[in-house]
């Protein structure tokens, strides 16, 4: 089997390789690197995989290679790794804004690159990733190793690299403003007499359902929500007062947001 190797063990870094870990990964297929000497220690005797101090040696130790370093640092990880590269191994980048052309400006035009943006439920083996790259370049055998990465921890769809920033807002950014949306209902849920554990596990599960119900059922998230507002009942009121605070527009402006700083990273 081909190691898979990491620069970089943050949140998104970590979660991936625990999401790889707990789909079929065995730690001795797995290497990564990280500046911070304590998160290499912690890790590592988290998960069992070999941290290392070098870059270059991770790059010389692997087939696969997972750029999970926050997009300020890429100048000059880039800048570090280049000379040690081969056209024969598989970049994977998970920063947002760094496009395959400006990758391959930086590593050489020779350089095989698949652009994605995942998300922090791979922690849990339900992360949702985007994945954009030239099928081309690759071996029948590498794209179906790429499935098999993508998949051990959640799902993953093939996308253009044009609308990789739009999977940002979907689903790399949003899982924030799921548990901000967890926080707050349990919060009011608590405000009217549930026990905060109680809250949180009530407001969980429901989320959890709901989503599920979407990828199940294959109904509208309008046609569902319609399924739960009984006419005069409890659940178009709070509806009703959700619509005038504000709530879909509040998002819409995030995702804005969040497109737009996708642009400048």
């Amino acid at each position: 089997m081909d190691r898979i190797g990491f620069i970089g063990m943050g949140n998104m870094g970590s979660a991936i390789m625990k999401g790889l870990l707990s789909h079929g990964f065995g730690a001795s297929e797995i290497l990564f690197t990280d500046v911070n000497e304590a998160q290499r220690e912690k890790i590592t005797a988290e998960t069992g995989v070999t941290g290392l101090t070098s870059n270059e040696e991770c790059v010389r130790s692997v087939k696969y290679l997972v750029l999970a370093v926050k997009p300020q640092y890429y100048a000059g990880v880039l800048k570090e790794i280049m000379p040690v590269l081969h056209s024969e191994q598989v970049i994977i980048s998970i920063a947002p804004g760094k496009t395959i052309s400006y990758l391959k400006e930086e590593l050489g035009e020779d350089k095989r690159i698949v652009r994605a943006m995942p998300n922090t439920p791979a922690l849990v083996g339900e992360g949702m990733t985007g994945a954009a790259f030239d099928e081309t370049a690759f071996t029948q055998e590498e794209q179906q190793m790429l499935q098999r990465f993508f998949t051990s921890f959640g799902k993953m769809e093939k996308v253009e690299e044009r609308l990789l920033d739009a999977v940002a807002c979907a689903s790399g950014s949003s899982p924030a403003y799921v548990y901000m949306f967890i926080e707050a209902l349990a919060d009011g849920a608590v405000k009217c007499g549930l026990p905060r554990k109680q809250a949180y596990e009530m407001v969980a599960q429901t989320v959890l359902g709901s989503a599920k119900m979407v990828l199940e059922t294959g109904k509208h998230p309008g046609e569902l929500k319609d399924m739960v507002c009984s006419p005069g009942g409890t659940t178009i009121a709070a509806v009703e007062a959700l619509e005038q605070w504000g709530f879909r527009n509040a998002l819409m402006k995030a995702t804005d947001a969040c497109f737009d700083r996708c642009k400048t990273i």
